[in-house]
């Protein structure tokens, strides 16, 4: 079922970023430092945006990374 909040996710292993698209702006911001573990846990998560909420957002650095102009 797809999120009603998250839209994608991308993650670079070498850099250990993770890329967030968000419903429904499509802003991406890209969040550093994340484990793979938890990139992985993120990705197997029956609710994207419960998991995004409880073990990443205000725990990784942070910054928008592309504004979507589609409003």
């Amino acid at each position: 079922m797809p999120s009603t909040a998250i839209r994608n996710i991308d993650y670079r292993p070498a850099t250990r970023v993770l890329s967030v698209w968000f419903v429904p702006s499509g802003n991406r911001y890209d969040y550093e430092d994340v484990p793979p573990q938890v990139h992985a846990a993120f990705r197997k998560a029956s609710s994207k945006g419960r998991f995004f909420n409880e073990h990443i957002r205000d725990r990784y650095k942070y910054h928008l990374v592309e504004q979507s102009h589609s409003s």
